[in-house]
């Protein structure tokens, strides 16, 4: 299928505040999130490669120890197997990228059918 609706996707809670609806290809997987001001997402690493774009809001990404806050427009590239956190500084709504496909979304997805 090529034509995807965002709104069409039933959100998955990823994690408390984080709102994401999930859509996989063959060799990408992108995240439409929510995020309620004031929500963190806590420290970790993948072996994906991430590009993380702000549509909406204010948000801090902490990348190896180090703060990003960025606004809309702004795009942020993580490696992978680099340790980052987020916090939602705003209500922000954010498109994360990722490539390979993130495996563990896509079974999250898979469940909510």
């Amino acid at each position: 299928m090529y034509e995807h609706k965002i709104a069409d996707i039933r959100p998955i809670e990823l994690s408390p505040g984080y709102s994401a609806r999930l859509i996989h290809t063959e060799r990408m997987s992108f995240s439409f999130l929510e995020v309620k001001a004031g929500s963190a997402s806590a420290r970790h690493s993948h072996p994906q490669e991430q590009a993380a774009m702000l549509l909406e809001g204010e948000f801090e990404l902490t990348i190896e120890g180090e703060p990003i806050r960025f606004g809309p427009g702004s795009l942020i590239v993580i490696p992978p197997d680099v340790p980052h956190s987020g916090l939602a500084i705003t209500d922000c709504k954010l498109m994360d990228v990722f490539t390979p496909v993130r495996e563990d979304f896509r079974k999250l997805s898979e469940k909510q059918k």
